[in-house]
């Protein structure tokens, strides 16, 4: 009876033992889950930030590249117009 009793203690402890490393497991687990969550978070904020100095970038050379088109542009208009005048001007001066 004796035995039966120490086993039945000893089942006691050992059951008791495994609650106590499945809570202590959970625990840590419950930790690594928060620190990758929070770890995740970071990295998708910085990504976030280096979209957004990206866009930021490629806006402000959309608008340089458009001004500098506008301008060719209005260069090459300027040009032609200047090439239309002058072959008028021959043209009104071969007549007289």
């Amino acid at each position: 009876m004796r035995n039966q009793e120490e086993q039945s203690q000893k089942e006691a402890k050992r059951v008791e033992r495994l609650k106590a490393e499945e809570a202590e497991q959970l625990a840590k687990d419950q930790a690594r889950k928060k620190a990758y969550l929070a770890r995740e978070e970071t990295i998708e904020k910085a990504s976030k930030e280096r979209k957004a100095k990206r866009t930021e970038k490629r806006v402000a050379e959309e608008i340089g590249q458009s001004a500098k088109d506008q301008a060719r542009r209005d260069i090459y208009i300027a040009k032609e117009q200047a090439i239309a005048e002058a072959q008028k001007a021959r043209k009104l001066k071969a007549k007289k």
